[in-house]
C-alpha cells in the first residue's frame, strides 16, 4: 500500500504531459473533483492538481514533439546522479538529465531497456504528493512490460524493489516493494504485456491506479466526459473492482475501487 511516509525506491510523485492542459483539467475535476492550479515563470507553467488543498499530482503542456500525452511515475531516490548512473549500468537510458527544481528537489527521467518512460524524484523541501490512497488518489502503480524478470532485474539494480509472488486463478501477479519493506509496503505489479488483451505490445507503459468510490460510476464519467473506457469493470476477489481508460488526450490510466481489508 502506499503511504506518503516514502521509503527510497517508493512513488513519491506523478504528473501528466498533455497537449492542452485546461482541457485534461476539466476532464480530471469532473472525474476525481481535482483543482487544477497552473505554476508560474519560474516553473515553465507546470501546475499542480489538488484535492482537497493537497497536492495529488502535477501537470504540463507538452507538444508533439516532446512526446505523446502521458502520465509519468517518479520514485524516490537519495542521489538522483547514482540513479542515472545505475539506469545506464542496467541498460537503460536518460532521457532529460539530472536537474535541479528550485530548492524544492532534483528530477530526472529514464527509459528502461523496453523503452519505458520513468522519473525519479530526490526530495528536497518537497517530499512528494500530499495524498494516496484515498478516494480521488493515486493508490497504486502497474508496469506493462514485454518480459517481467527482466524488467524485476533492472528495477531491483536501479532502486534496490524487492519482488514478492501473490497467486490468483490461472497464475501468479508479481508485486514490488522497496527494499526490506513488508509485503504490506507494494506498491505495484509486473505485468506480461503479452498477457493482456487489451494492451499494444508495442506500447509497453507505466499506469498510475487512482481509487474511487465507485468503478461503474467512474467508468462511465469517463466516457461522458470525453475519455475511452479501455478495459470495462472488472472485479477481482480479494482486490476490488477495477477498470482501464484513456484521457480524451489519450493519456492511460486505471480506476479501481479497492476491496476491504481483511478485518473491516
Amino acid at each position: 500500500m502506499l503511504s506518503t511516509d516514502y521509503r527510497d525506491g517508493s512513488p513519491n510523485w506523478l504528473d501528466l504531459g498533455t497537449p492542452d492542459i485546461g482541457g485534461a483539467a476539466g476532464f480530471y475535476r469532473g472525474l476525481f473533483g481535482w483543482d487544477y492550479e497552473p505554476g508560474g515563470q519560474e516553473v515553465g507553467g507546470y501546475g499542480m492538481f489538488r484535492l482537497g488543498g493537497k497536492t495529488v499530482a502535477g501537470g504540463m503542456t507538452v507538444t508533439p514533439e516532446q512526446g505523446p500525452s502521458a502520465w509519468t511515475v517518479y520514485f524516490k531516490t537519495p542521489d538522483l546522479d547514482a540513479t542515472a548512473a545505475a539506469v545506464r549500468k542496467a541498460g537503460g537510458a536518460v532521457a532529460f538529465e539530472p536537474m535541479d527544481v528550485l530548492d524544492l528537489g532534483r528530477m530526472a527521467v529514464f527509459t528502461d531497456p523496453a523503452g519505458v518512460a520513468f522519473a525519479a524524484w530526490q526530495p528536497g523541501r518537497h517530499e512528494g504528493l500530499e495524498a494516496v490512497t484515498a478516494v480521488g488518489t493515486l493508490c497504486w502503480t502497474e508496469l506493462y512490460t514485454p518480459d517481467v524478470a527482466a524488467a524485476a532485474g533492472f528495477y531491483r539494480a536501479v532502486f534496490s524493489w524487492e519482488t514478492t509472488e501473490m497467486p490468483f486463478d490461472g497464475g501468479t501477479y508479481t508485486m514490488v516493494k522497496p527494499a526490506g519493506a513488508p509485503d504490506e509496503e507494494a506498491f505495484g505489479g509486473l505485468v506480461p504485456i503479452a498477457t493482456d488483451p487489451v494492451e499494444d505490445t508495442e506500447r509497453p507503459y507505466w499506469t498510475p491506479y487512482f481509487e474511487v468510490a465507485d468503478c461503474d460510476a467512474t467508468a462511465a464519467r469517463v466516457e461522458e466526459s470525453g475519455g475511452k473506457v479501455r478495459l470495462t469493470p472488472l472485479s477481482m476477489e480479494g482486490v476490488g473492482r477495477f477498470a482501464k481508460a484513456a484521457d480524451p488526450f489519450g493519456a492511460r490510466f486505471a480506476v479501481i475501487t479497492s476491496a476491504p481489508a481483511p478485518g473491516t
